[in-house]
């Protein structure tokens, strides 16, 4: 099945990050510390920039947090990230940009949510307020719909308009459409407010898979802004991890989304990467991207009572992961390769071979040998106590010999 050509044609610089034009989709986190605490938000940042996220989105929601962005901002830089950080401003974030102008030169990008600004004469001055501000220091807009916080007064006016029909549509779809609607009209006024299209980022975010799936698809239909991907709120553990790789996987397939976001829950303690790995994952694992050396390993049977190739498979994989923010700049290529973790022989020589480099570890009652194969080609059979020693050092070897400087 062929993937759709991308729909927009826009593309928006943020820091040096490009976004949309047909340039590759970007993987973007949140952090969930207190902005304010500048030592934590930047330990958090770093290692979420170390795990492959390409925008940092911060919350900047009062002034010590304003006051903060430009510290954190100038300690990024010193420590050699120079991952771009996204403003995420609510309900006063015109005071405070105009309060602060030195937060406003460090973000990279402002996130504005339209139903979040204000009511009523007071929503279109504070917007314009922002966007000017934008203009003012030339940075990219993403004006973000959530579905729980639409703009009342749009919804309202949709409301109204279809009891006037002869034939009402559904709560739900004037819902829809008003989430879409509050999303055109804002970028409509914020380009006439002088903010060029090309600074421009849409997103229409909601929990539910299937009426993402709908809005996006109407709304790239509408529009050729460059659009960012997310399911809002999409919950802890498989269930977000699966309802987000549902949804943005069926819109990126058809063409739709220039920047994604995992909004997983994290379990108390959790690192807050594991949303950038899914995000990463979901794009290597579609063929868009690739960020980290694969692993393919078998789920085990009842050939494989031993969790022996369970545990090297996961060693492995981490392995692999911990070592891309070296790799990424010594090795070129690395990032494409597969690695084969096999447990036994039915499928574990034939996997091993397709890889780059594979092992097929002995099942229960096969000779305790484990064959490694590179490009094809069986080059060595490891056995004994220290098989997950050894074939490490034969990937590493491998990536020092393969991939170019």
């Amino acid at each position: 099945m062929s993937i759709s050509p991308r729909k927009n044609t826009h593309q928006v610089l943020v820091g040096k990050v490009k976004v949309g034009g047909h340039a590759p989709i970007v993987v973007q986190s949140m952090t969930n510390t207190d902005t304010a605490d500048i030592t934590a938000t930047v330990k958090q940042v770093m290692e979420l920039a170390n795990a492959g996220s390409e925008l940092v989105r911060i919350t900047v929601n009062n002034e010590a947090a304003a006051e903060a962005v430009p510290k954190i901002r100038a300690q990024l830089d010193a420590n050699g990230f120079s991952v771009p950080l996204v403003g995420d401003f609510h309900f006063n974030g015109h005071k405070l940009l105009e309060k602060y102008p030195e937060c406003a030169q460090a973000l990279g990008k402002f996130r504005i949510n339209p139903g979040n600004v204000g009511k009523g004469a007071k929503k279109d001055t504070q917007f314009q307020q922002m966007i000017e501000c934008a203009v003012k220091y030339d940075k990219p807009v993403r004006i973000g719909v959530n579905g729980g916080s639409l703009d009342q007064s749009v919804l309202t006016r949709l409301l109204d308009e279809n009891r006037a029909k002869a034939e009402p549509e559904e709560l739900a779809a004037i819902t829809r459409e008003a989430i879409i609607v509050s999303a055109l009209e804002s970028a409509a006024a914020a380009e006439s407010y002088g903010l060029p299209k090309d600074h421009i980022i849409l997103s229409c975010k909601i929990s539910n898979v299937q009426e993402l799936i709908s809005i996006y698809q109407e709304l790239a239909r509408r529009c050729d802004y460059a659009l960012h991907l997310g399911l809002t709120e999409a919950g802890i553990g498989s269930k977000g991890i699966v309802a987000s790789s549902a949804a943005l996987s069926v819109l990126m397939q058809q063409g739709i989304g220039d920047t994604i976001r995992i909004s997983l829950t994290p379990e108390p303690g959790a690192a807050r990467t594991k949303e950038v790995i899914v995000g990463q994952e979901i794009l290597q694992t579609m063929g868009f991207r690739s960020f980290t050396p694969m692993v393919i390993a078998c789920p085990g049977c009842g050939r494989t009572t031993s969790d022996y190739f369970q545990k090297l498979a996961m060693d492995i994989q981490s392995y692999l992961r911990e070592q891309m923010p070296i790799w990424r700049d010594q090795y070129k290529g690395v990032e494409e390769m597969e690695v084969a973790v096999m447990g036994c022989v039915v499928n574990g020589p034939g996997e091993s071979k397709n890889a780059n480099i594979g092992i097929s570890l002995p099942g229960t009652g096969e000779t305790p040998v484990a064959p490694v194969y590179e490009d094809g080609e069986k080059t060595v059979t490891l056995k004994g106590e220290h098989i997950a020693e050894e074939f490490q050092a034969i990937v590493e070897n491998y990536i020092r010999r393969t991939y170019s400087a």
